[in-house]
């Protein structure tokens, strides 16, 4: 159901859904915007909604506010009240979201999501909370730099509380903490506040909120989350939730008042951007950045009929105005562009053109365009360590991360220059010619080639659509024979050492059996099935099927029988091998390439084992060398091994969410493994007891499977030195027929090549003679 839809379905009961406490005993009324027909909730008599598209920023130059604060005092205030008003302050969460299916966090209160058997779930690590939450949004491109608020980038104040009766609280207490937020810490006048009436609708889950706004300005939103399903079909929630998303930025901005946001959130990096582009300050745009709220671009939004009239207003040609604004709004566009750059980077984000990436991909490029037009003389990575200056006083981590950001951005860079190079006449024969959405849309995604660099008007929603179409895929669910669900959960034995054991059949269809219990490991986590035999039948794969393992099998059983199962051990005991190896290799890798590593996937068989890692380019054969080096080295340590079972937050806490490296779990429980110090990660697998027992990892190849993932191919124990014997023995027949000693087989090899090319270029030139 649509929002719209479900805005009226609320504001058919506006006593139930929005009015609070505070609007009965401070006299707050109910009315309706003449301009954009809001609801809203005032003090004063006024008959517009205090909306950005219906009121202008009249904050700019003279802020309703105390005192002027910067980025990092404006937090300052904001904790210092929530914390004196009870609530726990928490440090930020990655802006790469690891424990929930997205890739962004797109809000604050995706921190608290999370999938419990496949459903939204919500968990608070206190209650109530306040943190600042660096947010990452690509469905705005059109409106960033344009309207003052937008942003790619932006940090949300997320205060937040789980209420169910008896712990938290609902929107009484929200609405009154919000509102003495405004007055009592930042000084904004009771009249000046306006809430206005809105609905959210999420995954699953659905809620009313009221946004407050402040003279053209929304700074907050607060959203009551208390409905699961849709208003035709719902349930309400026995824990409720208060998800207020209050804008960083923006609190920041009304207490300066300068023209746009952007001046004041950035640091010095808007203003060294400014004086390199030769840009001076020019205040007869004042009214112009008062108007600015109104180009908010979206479908059903004519781009040219609303600069027109924010031009009309101002007495001025679209035309005139255009050339006026259109630096600025580059430059705040490429200020916003590179700090999202960095906090993506610094939380181990890679710009590729696959997933989350692709949207990292598209606003660094466009910010290589933005650096290029304007002239600056200046790099895109320069830049980003312009916000690490500025940044790291509150977010410290980004100084560590600084030279592998600088890294990543130049290698894209030089990727960039050469995609360009390559699509010159393509470029030359587009340049400021008209193309429609449609065809943009497929030259970058075919070339690599922005509008900005055809110098073409950039369609408003041309990156949305962009990006939209590189969203997760729906998984498929597999389809058997048998209704799993009704079934009781399968008794797990695989975690210990059996390998012989009865259990009783509990459905038989066709070659499919589920047994009572079970030591087979089923193909999980990207470890292949345990194979042996139930009864004698031989049991060809195992299969995980939410909380039930069925087994497939070279004939049929009864259901009800007592059956003797025995696991091939020796297969198992491989597996467990190249299991352990794919955790210390990854351990490895990370050490040798940088932080920004991680799994992608990963497969282990009985032959190899192979984990996809997510790296920027191509790996050297030094770079090779090193990862086996310090995988083996790892081995020699012979590093304890251990398992534990914690609750999911405990382990997030004392981990990190770098657990999530085989993906979420949709476990309240999470099984935690642990390489001594030097890997901790979420998985189900089968594992050594110490690194040891790998006895050795020999890596067999590597290659870019695609961009920004990288395969590593190895093995492990016997099977390592079954390879390594047999790479042995075909070197000794090599030399031998080289007539060479073992070791000068490359250099006969390499002299071989050149005498062959060097026949094959001379056949060439006969032919050519005939």
């Amino acid at each position: 159901m649509a929002k719209k839809e479900i805005l009226e379905f609320f504001q058919k009961k506006p006593e139930r859904f929005y009015k609070v406490r505070l609007f009965d005993e401070l006299g707050f009324k109910r009315k309706q915007c003449k301009n954009c027909g809001k609801f809203f909730w005032t003090l004063t008599d006024q008959e517009i909604c205090n909306d950005s598209t219906c009121r202008p920023y009249e904050f700019i130059g003279n802020p309703p506010t105390k005192k002027p604060l910067d980025y990092f005092e404006t937090w300052k205030l904001i904790e210092k009240f929530f914390v004196e008003n009870g609530h726990t302050p928490l440090k930020p969460y990655p802006v790469v979201c690891r424990w929930f299916p997205l890739y962004f966090t797109i809000a604050g209160i995706v921190d608290f999501y999370r999938l419990t058997d496949s459903k939204l779930d919500f968990e608070f690590p206190a209650n109530p909370v306040i943190l600042p939450q660096i947010c990452l949004r690509f469905n705005d491109l059109a409106n960033t730099g344009v309207n003052s608020r937008s942003y790619t980038c932006f940090g949300m104040v997320q205060q937040s509380s789980l209420f169910d009766g008896k712990q938290g609280y609902w929107k009484d207490e929200c609405i009154e903490l919000d509102f003495r937020l405004l007055t009592e810490a930042f000084g904004i006048k009771p009249e000046e506040i306006v809430f206005i009436e809105d609905a959210w609708l999420g995954p699953s889950a659905f809620g009313a909120c009221l946004e407050y706004h402040v003279q053209g300005l929304e700074l907050g939103n607060a959203v009551f989350t208390e409905f699961v399903g849709n208003p035709e079909n719902f349930v309400e929630m026995e824990k409720k939730v208060v998800d207020m998303g209050g804008g960083w930025e923006r609190f920041t901005w009304i207490t300066q008042g300068t023209p746009t946001s952007y001046d004041c959130v950035f640091g010095p990096v808007v203003e060294k951007l400014k004086k390199l582009s030769g840009l001076k300050e020019d205040k007869s745009l004042q009214n112009y950045w008062k108007l600015a709220g109104l180009l908010s671009f979206d479908e059903a939004s004519e781009p040219n009929a609303i600069r027109k009239l924010v031009a009309d207003k101002l007495k001025i040609s679209p035309k005139e105005l255009e050339k006026k604004v259109s630096k600025f709004e580059t430059i705040y566009a490429l200020a916003d562009h590179t700090r999202a750059i960095v906090f993506a980077i610094s939380d181990l984000g890679i710009p590729s053109n696959v997933g989350g990436g692709y949207n990292l991909r598209v606003i660094l490029r466009r910010a290589f365009d933005f650096v290029e037009k304007l002239e600056l003389g200046v790099e895109v990575e320069e830049i980003a360590s312009w916000h690490i200056d500025y940044l790291k006083k509150m977010f410290p981590y980004l100084e560590d991360r600084r030279e592998e950001i600088e890294k990543i951005v130049r290698v894209e860079k030089e990727r960039y220059r050469k995609t360009k190079e390559k699509s010159k006449r393509i470029v030359e024969s587009l340049t400021g010619k008209e193309l429609s959405e449609e065809e943009l849309i497929k030259i970058y995604e075919s070339e690599g080639i922005t509008p900005e660099s055809l110098g073409v008007k950039v369609p408003p929603l041309f990156y949305a659509k962009l990006t939209q179409k590189h969203e997760k895929p729906v998984e498929v669910e597999e389809k058997f024979p048998f209704d799993v669900s009704t079934l009781q959960p399968t008794k797990i034995l695989y975690y210990q050492p059996i390998y012989e054991f009865h259990a009783t059949v509990l459905k038989a269809s066709g070659d499919l059996v589920v047994l009572d219990q079970t030591a087979f490991y089923p193909t999980s986590g990207g470890q292949a099935h345990d194979t042996g035999y139930i009864d004698n039948i031989k049991v060809k794969e195992v299969i995980k099927a939410g909380k039930v393992i069925l087994h497939r099998i070279e004939g049929s059983l009864e259901e009800g029988k007592r059956v003797l199962c025995k696991v091939d051990k020796d297969r198992r005991e491989i597996l467990k091998q190249h299991h352990t190896a794919t955790h210390i290799v990854n351990a490895a890798a990370r050490k040798v390439l940088g932080e920004h590593v991680w799994q992608h996937s990963a497969y282990k068989d009985v032959d190899k084992a192979r984990l996809d890692i997510t790296h920027y380019d191509a790996l050297s054969e030094e770079e090779v060398e090193k990862i086996e080096a310090e995988a083996n080295k790892i081995v020699r340590e012979n590093l304890p091994i251990k398992v534990e079972i914690l609750p999911r937050g405990e382990a997030e806490q004392k981990y990190s969410f770098r657990i999530y490296q085989g993906g979420i779990v949709p476990e309240k429980e999470l099984r935690i493994v642990s390489i001594g110090d030097i890997d901790h990660e979420a998985c189900g697998g089968l594992h050594c007891n110490s690194t040891g027992e790998v006895n050795c990892i020999s890596i067999l190849r590597t290659k870019r499977v695609q961009d920004g993932v990288v395969r590593l191919e190895y093995c492990s124990g016997d099977v390592a030195i079954s390879y390594l014997k047999e790479v042995e023995n075909i070197l000794g027949e090599v030399a031998k027929k080289l007539e060479v000693p073992e070791e000068k087989v490359p250099e006969a090899v390499e002299k071989l090549f050149k005498e062959w090319k060097s026949k094959r270029k001379e056949l060439k030139k006969r032919k050519v003679r005939k």
